[in-house]
């Protein structure tokens, strides 16, 4: 009896969840999505098993070349046993997986219980989030970099191997190791180590398998920002993309690198003296996405636990609004292809909307810490406030 109430309570919410994936699909179908990300994947493990040059070719109309570390080539091995069309069904299918496994992580770091109703209503709305949906479009990896780093965050306070899919992420795609650096400015001196050992044996294991390779990465490649794309063009939701957008500069330089500084400092001060460790995390995520010098619009899958972290604190208002700004897509509305240099004032806010946004998020925390600290520094006039407050409830 117990089985089948709870089966009823979730009937609906399976449903819309199937009613929201079928019409993604749908919608795929209709379009013949390239997924090209993927099909670069593809092209990475095939330069593994045919011994080519991993740094040597693209692919796609929009050649687009590979750029992850070589260790993340090795996990793209098995992509090339699959023929595109049944490759497509699969990072289709373990998007949707990663996405249920991200909204359920997204609460354990909210502190909520997430159960299979929520869970699956959660997941069939937060789809159509144009992170998530880009993430689905491209063949991405984001939902697994994010739900690896979510997964070691949200574990108990030393648990065996936590640190070490922090490491993992940080191997595939580098900008989760700011998570290590904010390890260790918590004091969490054990985890950030285990997280730098795993980081070191992904860059062992690459090394070993494709030394060349790793040599070409590690030397020249990570340091070439302009071989992931162009800063300028509005899917880059990084700080070097407002600002080079902002200036009409194609390379802000060091307009975009002192920016870039303070923030980084800045926001990790912020995430490693947050009162509540869920908003460490997303402090980190976001610092580390805004002075990334290329941070795609579907890097920003964090906006899932950044939403749940808000309905959790019961500020529901501003989760619909994050909801919202999340949805409308408004960097595609802008003139594009070569155009982003030359906007309108007011067409730069539609431009860059998530990096406005993280960018007020960190100066509102950083604002509400400076509202405490005042706070404290005057004793008199809180207690006197507090002896206000409590006459007015009497």
């Amino acid at each position: 009896m117990v089985l089948r109430s709870r089966a009823t309570r979730a009937a609906p919410a399976l449903v819309l969840l199937v009613l929201s994936f079928t019409a993604l699909a749908s919608l795929f179908a209709a379009l013949d999505v390239a997924m090209p990300d993927m099909r670069v994947y593809r092209a990475e493990g095939a330069a593994v098993v045919h011994g080519r040059d991993l740094y040597g070719f693209t692919v796609t109309e929009g050649r687009l070349p590979a750029t992850y570390p070589p260790f993340a080539a090795l996990l793209f091995v098995p992509t090339v046993w699959l023929p595109v069309p049944a490759l497509k069904v699969v990072f289709c299918a373990g998007n949707a997986l990663l996405l249920l496994w991200l909204v359920r992580l997204s609460a354990r770091l909210a502190g909520c219980r997430a159960g299979l109703p929520l869970v699956c209503t959660a997941t069939a709305f937060a789809v159509w989030l144009e992170p998530v949906f880009q993430t689905f479009v491209f063949g991405q990896i984001n939902l697994l970099i994010a739900c690896l780093v979510l997964w070691d965050v949200t574990r108990p306070s030393g648990a065996r191997g936590k640190g070490v899919l922090i490491g993992v992420a940080t191997g595939i795609k580098l900008t989760p190791g700011l998570f290590i650096v904010h390890l260790l400015l918590r004091g969490r001196v054990r985890e950030a180590a285990t997280a730098t050992a795993a980081f070191a044996g992904t860059v062992a294991v690459g090394a070993l398998a494709l030394p060349a390779a790793s040599v070409d990465y590690w030397t020249r490649h990570l340091f070439d920002t302009d071989r992931v794309g162009k800063p300028w063009i509005a899917a880059n939701q990084s700080l070097q993309g407002l600002v080079a957008r902002v200036l009409g500069e194609p390379s802000p330089g060091p307009a975009w690198l002192l920016p870039a500084v303070v923030v980084g400092v800045v926001g990790l001060w912020l995430a490693c003296r947050a009162p509540r460790e869920r908003w460490g995390v997303l402090l980190t995520a976001l610092t580390a996405l805004l002075v990334s010098p290329i941070s795609w619009s579907h890097h920003w899958v964090w906006c899932v636990p950044l939403i749940a972290v808000l309905l959790a604190e019961d500020r529901r208002v501003l989760a619909m609004l994050t909801a919202v700004l999340f949805t409308v897509r408004t960097m595609w509305l802008v003139p594009r292809r070569g155009q982003e240099l030359h906007l309108a004032w007011w067409q730069e806010p539609l431009a860059s909307p998530y990096v406005l946004l993280g960018l007020a998020l960190l100066t509102a925390v950083a604002l509400g810490r400076c509202r405490r600290r005042d706070g404290r520094s005057r004793p008199g006039q809180v207690s006197s406030a507090r002896n206000s407050s409590a006459s007015m409830i009497r």
